[in-house]
């Protein structure tokens, strides 16, 4: 028997992230992205404002195709939905697009582990159009890298893909003088070993010089929960953590309870994913051919 399908599902949430950890998510503050066809989804949302609009960045997945690939879906400041389309598509499965600003650009770090590095976007006509600047070479292929600048040095949190287990369990940090890099990988690596809370699951949280990280808790499930990692010693040399349970889905988002795997502040607002399973026959056919349909692909039977 294969295992349940993750089926996630979008919001944005007109609260801040502060106040969501402080009063919960208000069901009158959600906005859920438009719903998609069977046995595919999105998830990892990410987003930004620009004149006025807001753009959410998230993974666009098929269990008949099993590649994900970037979607973006704009928003007016009443969060009414004006546009969406696809705006990066790679021969292999992209994933978490994390957008940022920096140095007078906007840039996207998504998740592509299946190409064997961690590419770098910059954004040739925003939105819509994204150009790969570099590579950035670390131990291996990055999983759900999370850059951050803090105290006059870029950041960059990540699970390794190296090995199976460690994806969902081990944290690893590099640093660097530049963006571009060349990146350094902290000697401790990894930073943290603990299935509750090592996978990077959001926008670092920066409130008084302190850092908060958003770690999935994949103890019962992957992105079963989000739990905070606050960092309170950083740096090319130390590192000291400590984590505390995040937000959870209420139980009025029903059926979509069953994971939680991204909080991602973005102004006045804050994106969520949550989840929910299924392991229908039909499902599990749709899902056992797509697996052969990638199969002979990557052997090269299949363009």
């Amino acid at each position: 028997m294969l295992r349940p399908m993750d089926i996630w599902r979008c919001a944005i949430v007109r609260q801040s992230v502060d106040a969501i950890l402080r009063d919960g998510i208000d069901p009158a503050g959600v906005v859920w992205t438009p719903d998609m066809p069977p046995l595919a989804f999105r998830a990892d949302p990410f987003g930004l404002w620009r004149d006025g609009k807001l753009h959410v960045f998230a993974e666009a997945f098929d269990y008949r195709t099993r590649i994900g690939h970037i979607d973006v879906l704009t928003y007016d400041d009443g969060l009414k939905l004006l546009d969406c389309r696809t705006v990066l598509k790679t021969p292999w499965h992209l994933s978490y697009p994390f957008v940022f600003e920096a140095d007078g650009e906007t840039w996207m770090l998504p998740e592509a582990y299946k190409s064997g590095t961690l590419t770098l976007y910059r954004a040739r006509q925003f939105p819509f159009v994204w150009e790969a600047v570099c590579d950035i070479p670390l131990d291996g292929a990055a999983i759900d890298a999370t850059p951050l600048f803090h105290a006059g040095k870029w950041w960059l949190f990540y699970a390794p893909s190296a090995d199976k287990a460690a994806r969902r369990s081990h944290l690893h940090v590099a640093w660097s003088e530049r963006l571009t890099g060349p990146w350094q990988l902290h000697p401790l690596n990894p930073v943290r070993v603990d299935l509750a809370s090592a996978r990077p699951g959001g926008v670092p949280i920066v409130r008084d010089g302190g850092i908060v990280l958003p770690v999935q808790d994949c103890r019962q499930t992957y992105g079963g929960a989000i739990r905070l990692l606050t960092i309170t010693e950083l740096s090319e040399t130390r590192f000291e953590a400590s984590d505390s349970a995040g937000p959870a889905a209420p139980a009025w988002m029903a059926p979509f309870t069953e994971g939680f795997h991204t909080l991602a502040p973005a102004g006045p607002v804050t994106l969520i994913d949550v989840k929910r399973t299924t392991n229908s026959l039909y499902g599990n056919a749709i899902r056992i051919r797509g697996i052969a349909r990638r199969t002979l692909r990557e052997t090269g039977v299949l363009p």
